[in-house]
């Protein structure tokens, strides 16, 4: 693109904090690298505290924090997400005004990630696809940039862009077990196994290294 270089910076620490970090000033290319030391129930920042069954996450010792761009809940375990925040300045080669297109560039370095770990996988283009559990879950449904193996989701993308640029942000799971998730929500035992039923095909699991997946992303984003 550019020629532009990325800052790399990894850290680790509590969900909330982390999504509570104002942009930086100057802004530049930098990818965020998170881990967490304990599980958090992430949820998107108009999705209302209701959603969340509070004493069922308190039972599970499991933080609720919100972040600040759009879409459902993400469970973050320890050791079993990988977390990616990119920073893209306004000014810069890869902001895309179009807010449907302006993931499309991550979901390609995303796709060639995974390519260069034995993994077909499809960058999503066009409009938000949506599921009956897409309001309360990210991976439920698929949006511009997303990724997908074998036609069900493995990268989730959710962005907040600001007048100085945006910040993506992106998580792949080394696990997928959406009934855990759905303990943590207000829903029925009946929604909850149907809801179960329903997400186990339309999302998963990478069958690769998150340490792995890690770098070979790096590598692979755009200069």
């Amino acid at each position: 693109m550019t020629g532009e270089r990325w800052s790399v910076a990894r850290a680790h620490g509590p969900a909330g904090p982390f999504h509570a970090r104002e942009l930086p000033e100057p802004l530049t290319r930098t990818a965020w690298v998170l881990s967490v030391p304990r599980p958090a129930l992430v949820l998107g920042s108009t999705q209302p505290d209701a959603v969340v069954d509070l004493d069922a996450a308190r039972t599970a010792g499991i933080e609720v924090v919100r972040r600040r761009s759009g879409g459902g809940a993400v469970l973050l375990q320890p050791a079993e997400a990988l977390w990616v925040d990119l920073l893209v300045p306004r000014h810069d080669a890869l902001w895309v005004d179009d807010v449907g297109r302006a993931a499309y560039w991550l979901g390609d370095a995303w796709a060639a990630a995974l390519a260069g770990l034995g993994i077909e996988a499809t960058a999503h283009r066009g409009g938000f696809v949506p599921t009956r559990w897409s309001r309360w879950i990210c991976f439920a449904a698929l949006g511009p940039g997303e990724v997908t193996v074998s036609g069900r989701k493995v990268v989730g993308v959710s962005q907040r862009r600001t007048r100085a640029g945006a910040r993506l942000q992106c998580v792949v799971l080394a696990r997928w077990e959406p009934e855990v998730l759905l303990s943590l929500l207000a829903l029925s035992s009946a929604e909850r196994r149907e809801a179960a039923d329903e997400l186990r095909g339309v999302a998963a699991a990478v069958a690769v290294p998150l340490a792995a997946l890690e770098r070979e992303f790096v590598r692979h984003l755009p200069t």
